[in-house]
């Protein structure tokens, strides 16, 4: 298998040798147009499911400025109504095919806490293996396939395998290394997995089946820090803000699955207070739900820079130093540098994982038994996009009464549309083509599972 560069220098060859080669998509700076300046885009390329774009700048003034998600609505939260409690988190896992982890683990969590159930310290162990697994494949498809080309002046990953098929080759062996995590746990299925369930497993994997995956996690690791080495040559918009960083905390270790809910502004919550402090709300263009605080109705941000910036602290020694050495310090508020963080964590992840493996004892109880009962219960998990947040109610019988989901990318689109209005109000003297490539840049910063956030709609309907 060829590797990419190992070394800052030949990252930065690697990468000029992968723009050289690529066709020209220069940025071309004009005076400001005055008069009314129309950006849209109909169709996103590089996120997961439909979205568009539209800005409308009239005299250098921002008018409108609208990430809009438009794929129909999905209901779950209304069909899940009257299912079993056992059922609930096999169904939400469908909400995503990318990060399915954060939805079943999500509704666990819930559906745990609702019946008293408490899990073992081996079960909570497996569940962040499984986490780590889903944390590497994602972070490492949108990083080196989706976002990275968009720094190249390339229109894909196809066009970055013909100028530097080894980054390419490597990423993908790296996705499978989280995708293979998933699976040895998962009952050997990495998308939507059918081996958990509320309580912990239908069958724990053997310490045989683990430690196989050892030698190729040692590789993930210097893996994803030769990736993170080059994706730091890369040339970022100079473009920061002050976030309201909002992620889980736990206070034994980076969170990833577990927590409290903390932010930069000084909350700190359990996650059943989720929705006392954070709301959603509609608008007009979008089918999925925004996030805001309450109160005072401001965007927050969820998601790898929001982790990285309120738990840095809890980040391994190699993780920080290979932070250090592609130029991130302890906050990172430039979004375009959310790219690099992703690969930070990615490193992390192996790491976890490896060090949970090493330890690995195969438990006597493979899931704890609840019974069903009349309450409330409440969940959360770092989805590789932000937190991902559960509540249901149920009745004597363990059958949903009320279902809540809040997806990470409805709770950023306020966010990125903050940013759209940043970055588009700092470049208005690129001519139409290259502000469009910069407004699509900055969406992409968050990797938008768009099919995730289009799943509640609250229609009232007045007819006179």
């Amino acid at each position: 298998m060829a590797t990419a560069a190992k070394t800052p220098t030949k990252a930065k060859a690697a990468a000029k040798t992968a723009a050289k080669e690529a066709p020209s998509k220069s940025v071309k700076a004009k005076k400001p147009v005055m008069g009314t300046r129309t950006i849209q885009v109909d169709e996103l390329s590089r996120v997961e499911g439909e979205g568009a774009l539209f800005v409308r700048v009239k005299d250098g003034v921002i008018k409108e400025c609208h990430f809009k998600i438009v794929e129909p609505p999905r209901f779950f939260e209304a069909f899940l109504k009257g299912r079993s409690y056992l059922e609930v988190p096999d169904i939400t896992a469908r909400i995503c095919g990318i990060c399915p982890m954060a939805y079943l683990m999500g509704a666990q969590q819930a559906m745990e806490d609702a019946l008293g159930i408490t899990i073992t310290q081996p079960i909570r162990d497996l569940r962040r293996i499984m986490y780590c697994g889903e944390w590497i494949e994602s972070h490492v498809l949108h990083a080196a396939m989706l976002h990275a080309p968009d720094f190249l002046g390339l229109d894909d990953a196809l066009q970055l395998a013909a100028t530097n098929k080894a980054v390419v080759e490597k990423a993908l062996r790296l996705k499978k290394l989280g995708n293979d995590l998933l699976e040895v746990i998962g009952g050997g299925r990495a998308i939507h997995p059918i081996n958990t369930r509320v309580g912990g497993f239908y069958k724990v994997p053997t310490k045989k089946a683990l430690r196989g995956m050892m030698d190729e996690l040692k590789w993930g690791i210097e893996a994803s820090i030769d990736l993170a080495k080059l994706f730091g040559t890369f040339t970022f918009p100079d473009f920061e803000y002050d976030y309201h960083c909002v992620a889980l905390h736990h206070p034994d270790h980076y969170a990833i699955v577990e927590g409290d809910v903390i932010s930069n502004r000084g909350i700190h919550i359990p996650v059943r207070e989720f929705h006392q402090v954070f709301q959603e709300s509609h608008v007009s263009y979008s089918t999925a739900l925004h996030g805001s605080s309450r109160g005072d109705n401001e965007p927050y941000l969820a998601g790898p820079n929001a982790r990285y910036n309120l738990n840095y602290k809890q980040l391994t020694k190699l993780a920080k130093q290979t932070a250090k050495e592609i130029g991130l310090g302890e906050v990172v508020n430039n979004p375009f540098k959310s790219i690099l963080v992703r690969m930070v964590e990615t490193v992390y992840a192996c790491e976890e994982a490896l060090r949970l493996i090493k330890a690995y004892e195969e438990p006597d109880v493979a899931f704890v038994e609840g019974r069903p009962r009349a309450s409330e219960g409440f969940g959360m998990t770092e989805a590789p996009r932000g937190v991902c947040y559960h509540s249901y109610k149920l009745d004597s019988e363990g059958r949903v009464l009320k279902a809540v989901i809040s997806s990470p990318t409805a709770q950023n689109q306020p966010q990125i549309e903050r940013d759209l209005y940043g970055v588009v109000e700092r470049s208005l003297d690129l001519d139409d083509e290259a502000l469009k490539q910069r407004c699509e840049l900055t969406i992409r910063n968050y990797d938008p599972c768009i099919s995730c956030s289009a799943h509640f709609l609250n229609l009232t309907m007045v007819r006179e």
